[in-house]
């Protein structure tokens, strides 16, 4: 195990960090089992296995921004089937409708009464294909049960499976027949993950793979659900310093007031910065992150691997910043470039 080295403060005193340490080394032992089966059909893509497992930790959803082919579908497929979950795909088109993803009530003539018939979002994996193809509508229905985690059908309220993990995506490329995710709903998700094209060696693995008689590799179910909701506990517990939570808050301030950080050339680039949920969603992205490396303990390496993901689309550009072709992951790198790590 790797030497601990957290830095002083008034609240680690009352904090065991080395025993803390050895018990998310065993809370996290099952992380292993996952990469180890999910590799056995997905070829490359760890981070997006990883940023699957961070939402997945704690409790948050994640939009996958990548073109077509790229394993998005299999990939959380996969990890529902190592988990033993439950796992359904909506295909978001123009004119899906509300009643297609939540569920609806359904008359039934021999009883002479309504009975409920639950949408395909009563899963513990809901894959939320295109999501920029269906009206507002439609899209309100689905961030809805993502916010709340129940949904109302009829009289009735219904509490949603748990965990629950709804993996969005959308293609970067296609513009026409979609209808954008507002600032306020995108703002939702935990993460947003970029997702590219694989290398030479792992694409080569792929062709081999395809061109086989035998299917990718038979995935079992290594853990239960169960083990996730105990996971999430293990998470909250994951020792962080002051000093990181001060420099989440400035990391996200100054996307909001640059010009106090000494990034006076950022000013007219950015037009709204990150909200609040922005430093919640840093806080425990980084903790899901550190415990996924199997330590107990946050350090700033860790809120700065995981922060474009949480930050990027938070972030909003001024027509100024699109015009000189400024991006979301400049802005964030002049940040972390800027901002003091502790």
């Amino acid at each position: 195990m790797d030497p601990i080295t957290v830095p002083n403060s008034s609240k680690m005193q009352s904090v065991d960090i080395e025993a803390l340490n050895q018990q998310i080394y065993l809370d996290s032992a099952f992380i292993e089992k996952l990469t180890e089966e999910t590799a056995k059909v997905i070829v490359g893509q760890n981070l997006m296995i990883e940023r699957l497992l961070l939402g997945l930790l704690t409790k948050g959803h994640v939009l996958l921004e990548g073109l077509p082919g790229l394993a998005k579908t299999l990939a959380i497929k996969t990890l529902s089937k190592a988990i033993n979950a439950k796992f359904s795909r909506i295909q978001f088109t123009p004119d899906l409708l509300p009643a297609d993803i939540i569920g609806t009530m359904i008359y039934n003539p021999n009883k002479n009464e309504f009975s409920v018939r639950k949408g395909p979002v009563f899963a513990n994996f809901v894959l939320a294909d295109e999501i920029n193809r269906a009206p507002a509508k439609v899209q309100s229905a689905l961030l809805e049960a993502m916010q709340e985690r129940q949904v109302t059908i009829g009289n009735e309220t219904f509490t949603l499976e748990r965990p629950f993990l709804v993996l969005a995506t959308q293609n970067p490329i296609e513009q026409e027949g979609t209808y954008p995710l507002p600032e306020a709903q995108v703002d939702r998700f935990m993460l947003k993950v970029k997702i590219s094209y694989p290398n030479k060696e792992e694409e080569r693995i792929i062709i081999q793979r395809n061109l086989t008689d035998d299917s990718f590799g038979e995935v079992k179910s290594v853990i239960q659900p169960e083990e996730i909701l105990r996971a999430r506990q293990s998470v909250r517990k994951v020792y962080m310093d002051e000093k990181i939570e001060r420099y989440i808050i400035d990391i996200v301030f100054a996307s909001r007031q640059p010009k106090e950080y000494g990034l006076h050339n950022l000013e007219n680039l950015i037009n709204y910065g990150g909200s609040p949920r922005a430093s919640i969603n840093l806080a425990l992205a980084s903790k899901a992150y550190a415990f996924i490396q199997r330590r107990g303990y946050v350090i700033p390496e860790d809120v700065r691997k995981i922060c474009h993901d949480v930050m990027r689309h938070r972030i909003g550009l001024t027509y100024e910043a699109e015009a000189e072709n400024i991006t979301q992951e400049d802005i964030i790198n002049k940040i972390l470039d800027n901002v003091e790590v502790p």
